[in-house]
C-alpha cells in the first residue's frame, strides 16, 4: 500500500468532518470524503449527516460536479456496494469517473460489502488501510455491532465508596452528585438505547429521557427499553410520550440484544438494577463500564450488582480502567465524584 503526504493529510481531515458535531445517532457509521486533483488539491468535501441524507461520497461528487472526473476519492469507509434509501456510493463513484480511491476502514456490513471489488472492477485504483485504526475509534460502537452481530452493552452504575446504590431502607436520592447525573445525561445522548428490568420501572418509575444542564429533555431520545416478563401498569413514567418506549418479553440478555439489533440499534445503556447487570456481566455481554463514585459509605444497602457466582478471590472479574476522571462540583458544597472507565470489549481483544 502506498499512499502520498497529501493523502494522509485529505484523509485525517476526511475523520475530521466524519466527526462533524450534530449528525444525529443512528444505524448509519459517520463517515467523510475529501476529492483531490491531480496536483493534491483539494477539489470538494462532504460528510454523511445521518440516515436518509447523501452518503459522504455522494455528497463531495454533488459539490464538485464535473471537477470530480479524474479525482482521488479519500475516504474514511469502503464506499457501500448497495441501494438502501440512497444508492451505491461505489457506483457514484464510477459514474464521476473518480480515478482513484483511498479508504481507511473496510466495510464488514453484509449488506454493504464489495464497494472496493465493484470499484477495481470498473478500473478505479483503490488502496485500502490508510489511518485505519483511527477510523475504527470513531465508528468504536457501529464496528463492534457490525463485526458482532449485536450491539455494544455500556453498563452504568452510580455507587457509594462501598460498593452500595441504594441504603437499607431503599432510598437512594442522591448516591450520584449533580455533576454525576449531568454527565450521565451526557452518556444518554451517545447510545441509542437505554435498557432497564420490569423491577426497576415498578419500583422507582424512572423517566429514562436525555436531558440538558437545565433539566430540560432533548429534541432527539434514546430508545426506552423494558426487559423482563412481568406485566407492568401504563401508568408508569417510562410509557409516556417523551420518548419511544418498547417491553422485551424475555429475561435473555442475548435475546434482548438480538431483538435490539434487530431494531438497528447498536449501543445500549444498561441502567437497571443489580439482577439486570449481574444477567449481563454472566453472559459475558458486557462491553464497557462507566462507573460514576461518590465519596460517601453507607455500611449496608443494595449492592451494585448481583450474584456473579464468584466465591474466591481468584475467580474476580477483572475490568482494565481506560479512563479516570474528577467530576468537579457544579455549586459549592456538593461532593465530588469520580467517573471510572472500564473495557471489557478491550480486555477480550488481548485475550484473543
Amino acid at each position: 500500500m502506498t499512499f502520498s503526504e497529501t493523502e494522509r493529510s485529505a484523509m485525517r481531515r476526511a475523520l475530521e468532518l466524519a466527526a462533524s458535531p450534530g449528525v444525529p445517532l443512528g444505524p448509519n457509521p459517520r463517515v467523510g470524503c475529501v476529492l483531490l486533483d491531480t496536483a493534491g488539491r483539494t477539489v470538494a468535501e462532504g460528510f454523511h449527516r445521518g440516515a436518509g441524507n447523501p452518503h459522504a461520497e455522494v455528497d463531495a461528487l454533488t459539490r464538485a460536479g464535473e471537477a470530480a472526473r479524474g479525482t482521488t476519492a479519500v475516504v474514511t469507509l469502503e464506499p457501500c456496494n448497495h441501494t438502501g434509501r440512497t444508492g451505491p456510493c461505489a457506483q457514484a463513484l464510477i459514474a464521476a469517473g473518480v480515478r482513484r480511491v483511498v479508504v481507511a476502514q473496510r466495510d464488514t456490513n453484509p449488506v454493504a460489502v464489495g464497494g472496493a471489488e465493484s470499484l477495481c472492477a470498473a478500473g478505479i485504483e483503490v488502496e485500502t488501510g490508510l489511518l485505519s485504526d483511527e477510523a475504527r475509534v470513531l465508528n468504536r460502537v457501529w464496528t463492534f455491532a457490525v463485526e458482532h452481530r449485536r450491539p455494544f452493552v455500556t453498563w452504568k452504575v452510580a455507587t457509594t465508596l462501598d460498593g452500595r446504590i441504594a441504603a437499607a431502607d431503599g432510598s437512594s436520592r442522591w448516591v450520584s452528585s449533580p455533576a454525576a447525573r449531568l454527565d450521565s445525561h451526557r452518556l444518554r445522548t451517545i447510545c441509542d438505547v437505554m435498557l432497564v428490568g420490569t423491577n426497576t420501572v415498578a419500583v422507582d418509575d424512572p423517566h429514562l429521557t436525555a436531558r440538558d444542564a437545565g433539566g430540560r429533555p432533548l429534541s432527539v431520545q434514546p430508545l426506552r427499553a423494558v426487559m423482563g416478563e412481568r406485566d407492568l401498569e401504563p401508568g408508569h413514567r417510562v410509557f409516556d410520550t417523551a420518548a419511544e418506549t418498547i417491553q422485551l418479553r424475555t429475561r435473555d440478555p442475548r435475546s434482548a440484544l438480538a431483538e435490539l439489533y434487530a431494531r438497528d440499534r447498536q449501543h445500549v445503556l444498561l441502567e437497571g438494577g443489580p439482577t439486570l447487570a449481574a444477567a449481563f456481566l454472566g453472559a459475558d455481554l458486557v462491553d464497557e463500564v462507566v462507573a460514576y463514585v461518590a465519596p460517601m459509605l453507607l455500611g449496608a444497602g443494595l449492592s451494585a450488582v448481583g450474584d456473579l457466582g464468584i466465591t474466591a478471590i481468584s475467580e474476580a472479574l477483572h475490568l482494565p480502567v481506560t479512563d479516570v476522571t474528577v467530576l468537579e462540583p457544579l455549586n459549592d458544597g456538593e461532593d465530588v465524584n469520580v467517573r471510572i472507565t472500564m473495557s471489557r470489549a478491550a480486555a477480550r481483544q488481548e485475550r484473543n
